[in-house]
């Protein structure tokens, strides 16, 4: 059994490993017997952060089967064997042989036998035993942040929780006081203080000190003492910022008490007058104010509202002002904080100011007494009958002269004038009230000496009724009545309309025109409600005799003056059933029954006739289209080249052209010159050509071509602009000679075409049709 010795905390025994009794034990052994055995063992301690320069001595290892001898060797093995720990494996002495560190690794787990150095067999079993290292106080305190950050409201009461800081310590905590940690405070006094065990930051001074508005912010340095703060132990420090959070504890004030402003009279409802400033040490919601006008000339005049913004009260006009009427206005102000904390302030913290508005003179449009006007005139009102009349006035102090006049926009048909200088509407047409009841017309009132200052005033005219039109029946009607009837029956209801409008409502009256009240076959009974039956007045009517019979009814209104006119009724004499249901009338009765009336007759021929307008059109227009125009774009005519394409009769044709007239120049332009002019401009030739100065005739072709290339460019009574005259000579000397058919002598000779080779790629494909033998074509 392998056993341990460790002189560092095993001083005063020595063990063998034979179990052979030392002289120190012979006496105890004489009263005890010693049992034999192995010692049992499992671990080293080693001291870290070892500073000697030779390796640091462990421990010894030694074994019951070395005597001495020099026949066993001891093997070491596990973390760090050979490196980090060595053995003598003569005597089983163990060394560390560099420095260790306990917060790196704490204990290294280590195995060991023992082996005979001639066989090398294993003499017992290996044993596992560990190296612990002892700490010692090689580390300072470390707080878990560099830069602590916190807050707490000012004003708070002494002992108050700020923030809580911690630190650690890589020591042994269970080992002497080396990871012992007291908390202390080295910068931050008087304001603070710190809980020695637990580094909780609390204020020290009262709610009077801790004044945001005074000072906000703080630096507070920590400290972290191990070794319980005794003396030798290693400290760490950390910073912590603290800032006072803000409460309502101060109320807005004005930065001004007395304020000015100005506002021209002219301003419109809602139209800033000026802003009013007010100042408030708080920050945030806290310093959130609002305004109110509490007093003053001005309170109806003026609002004042808060600028979400800017924390500005804004005053704005509520009413029309006038500088004639008030010049300057006065109100007090006050400012308050939406919040309030009462901890600190009274509900009643506010603060007042005095604003004066002046009100600026401006030079106004004139003014109507009236918003509106309202006139009432008679339809029948004679023309310059006066309506009524306006008034405005310049509400400035010069008082300027008004005149006044219709915005015919109003009054297209000029129905109405007005007096420019009392503002008097008069009538320039005549009316009538069953056209147009109503009259809305706008009177434009203007300053004489500045016309740019103008106003506008509705007027409402309307027109009253008189009785100048006379009822007239509601409907046509057109009745029938039995051959066989009764007298006294009735066969028709009838009713009237007015276009007047009486106060007191329509009366009419009925009655039989007094030409047919003597030989009437029928009578006119008045009902009392605005309507009248008409009656028969004998039993029997025949057909044959007579069919249709017309009944004249007088109608007359109740107003005044009165008036009446005369209605028709048109009954006709039909044949009935016994129970009065019509069968048969009258050919006239029946035809005029179903047939079409004159307008809708009017209305199918008119439909006809554009039916057959736009036939017409359609035709003519496809016809125009089919018309295909010689020139197609219509952008610029002088683009196009217009080809007559005539294949002609050939050599034999000498109809045709005749060569011979270009050998005659002269009489060709004689010719040219009496049959090119245009007849729809002044020919001036004789401006570029004066008699005594016109070109000598051409003797050569090209000479001929070269002077109708310059009449064309300079005579603008040459041919037609849109035409292209093309000129082109082929000179003299051409390598293929002239190809025209003219002058080509007719032969049946044959003739070589080879040649046409030699004049390149483009003739070499003619070359070979000609050039190609009879027999290749038949």
């Amino acid at each position: 059994m392998i056993s341990v010795l460790q002189c560092h905390f095993i001083c005063c025994c020595s063990l063998t490993l034979d179990g052979e009794e030392t002289e120190a034990g012979t006496t105890r052994n004489k009263l005890l017997k010693r049992v034999r055995r192995g010692w049992m063992w499992n671990q080293f301690f080693l001291q870290e952060e070892y500073t000697g320069s030779d390796y640091q001595y462990i421990g010894k290892l030694q074994s019951d089967q070395d005597h001495g001898n020099g026949l066993v060797k001891y093997v070491l093995s596990g973390e760090g064997a050979g490196t980090i720990f060595v053995i003598d494996e003569n005597n089983g002495d163990l060394h560390a042989t560099r420095r260790l560190d306990r917060e790196e690794k704490a204990f290294y787990i280590l195995k060991a036998t023992v082996v005979n150095k001639r066989t090398g067999h294993k003499l017992e079993p290996e044993t596992e035993f560990k190296v612990k290292l002892h700490d010692i106080n090689d580390n300072e305190p470390q707080f878990s942040k560099e830069v602590y950050t916190g807050s707490v409201p000012e004003r708070s009461d002494i002992g108050t929780s700020v923030i809580q800081v911690t630190a650690t310590d890589a020591d042994d905590s269970m080992y002497g006081n080396s990871a012992k940690l007291i908390y202390s405070i080295s910068q931050g006094h008087p304001y603070f203080s710190v809980d020695p065990n637990t580094g909780v930051i609390h204020t020290a001074l009262g709610p009077a000190d801790m004044d945001r508005e005074q000072r906000e912010h703080y630096q507070v340095v920590i400290e972290a003492k191990d070794m319980a703060g005794q003396r030798g132990g290693l400290t760490g420090t950390t910073t912590v910022n603290i800032s006072l959070t803000d409460v309502n504890d101060n109320p807005p004030r004005f930065t001004q008490s007395k304020i000015i402003f100005r506002v021209p009279e002219s301003s419109k409802s809602g139209v800033p007058v000026g802003k009013i400033k007010a100042t408030d040490r708080d920050i945030g919601k806290n310093a959130e104010m609002y305004f109110t006008i509490v007093s003053g000339d001005g309170m109806d005049m003026f609002d004042i509202s808060t600028d979400k913004d800017t924390q500005e009260g804004v005053i704005t006009v509520s009413k029309s002002l006038d500088y004639e009427k008030k010049p300057s206005y006065t109100v007090e102000i006050q400012v308050q904080n939406i919040q309030v904390d009462t901890r600190f302030m009274s509900a009643g913290s506010k603060d007042m100011a005095t604003v004066r508005i002046a009100v600026e003179d401006v030079d106004e449009p004139p003014l109507f007494d009236k918003a509106s006007y309202l006139m009432e005139v008679k339809e029948d009102a004679a023309v310059g009958v006066a309506v009524g009349s306006v008034s405005a006035i310049d509400p400035d102090g010069a008082r300027s002269i008004v005149k006044y006049s219709i915005d015919r926009r109003t009054d297209m048909d000029r129905l109405f004038n007005v007096h420019p200088g009392n503002g008097s509407v008069f009538l320039l047409k005549s009316l009538d009230r069953e056209k147009t009841a109503w009259h809305n017309i706008s009177i434009i009132a203007t300053e004489f000496h500045n016309p740019r200052q103008s106003s506008h005033v509705p007027v409402y005219i309307r027109l009253l009724d008189i009785n100048d039109n006379a009822p007239t029946f509601a409907t046509v009607y057109e009745t029938f009545v039995c051959e066989r009837t009764k007298a006294g029956q009735r066969i028709q209801t009838v009713s009237a309309v007015d276009a007047d409008e009486p106060s007191a409502g329509h009366k009419f009256f009925f009655s039989l025109a007094p030409e047919g009240t003597h030989r009437s076959n029928f009578t006119v009974r008045d009902n009392g409600d605005n309507t009248a039956g008409i009656l028969t007045r004998r039993a029997s009517y025949s057909r044959r005799q007579q069919s249709v019979y017309l009944v004249s009814v007088v109608i007359t209104d109740g107003d005044y003056p009165m008036q009446s006119s005369t209605g028709t009724l048109t009954v006709r004499v039909c044949s009935c059933d016994r129970d009065g249901n019509m069968e048969l009338c009258n050919a006239e009765a029946l035809s005029s029954s179903p047939g079409l009336s004159t307008g809708a007759i009017i209305a199918i021929l008119l439909c006809a006739i554009i039916l057959l307008m736009i036939v017409v059109l359609f035709t003519a227009l496809k016809r125009q289209r089919k018309q295909e125009p010689l020139i197609i774009s219509k952008e610029d005519v002088r683009d196009n080249v217009v080809s007559y394409n005539d294949e002609g009769g050939g050599e034999e044709d000498t109809q045709a052209f005749d060569i011979g007239a270009l050998r005659h120049l002269d009489t060709v332009a004689t010719l040219e010159e009496s049959s090119k002019h245009r007849r729809d401009i002044v020919p001036t030739d004789t401006l570029l050509y004066p008699p005594h100065r016109r070109p000598a005739p051409a003797t050569s072709v090209r000479e001929f071509i070269n002077q109708r290339v310059l009449e064309n460019n300079c005579n603008p009574a040459a041919p037609p602009y849109d035409s292209l005259a093309t000129y082109a000579y082929e000179g003299a000397g051409s390598v293929a000679e002239s190809l025209s058919s003219l002058a080509s002598a007719s032969s049946d000779t044959e003739q070589d075409y080879h040649y046409l080779s030699d004049w390149g790629p483009r003739f070499r494909k003619l070359a070979d049709l000609y050039g190609a033998e009879d027999s290749d074509f038949s």
